[in-house]
């Protein structure tokens, strides 16, 4: 989606090995949610993100559950690479892996 403006939070697990972000859309405007294929920026929790050391591995093991792609994996200032995939249930998963590692 081009136009995206958010804010997010992101807190870690108390044992300090996971993490949960939290993301609110300020543009474009929120749609009405569509369960069978809600937007990034639709009101409600229905995506969550995940760190993973191998964003490609990662992506085709999902794939073969029926997740699909939604854009592309793009690159976050060479630290990360980031992507959203959509699950068969239409919750939307991103994936992120920082670069090197």
């Amino acid at each position: 989606m081009d136009g995206i403006r958010s804010e997010i939070a992101m807190m870690r697990t108390p044992d300090g090995h996971g993490r949960v972000e939290l993301t609110t859309y300020r543009s474009p405007a929120l749609v009405k949610p569509d369960p069978r294929a809600p937007a990034p920026n639709t009101v409600g929790l229905h995506r969550i993100m995940f760190a993973v050391d191998d964003i490609d591995d990662t992506i085709a093991r999902l794939r073969t559950h029926g997740a699909e792609v939604l854009g592309e994996v793009a690159n976050y200032e060479n630290v990360y690479r980031l992507c959203h995939l959509r699950g068969p249930k239409g919750i939307i998963v991103a994936l992120a892996s920082q670069v090197g590692h």
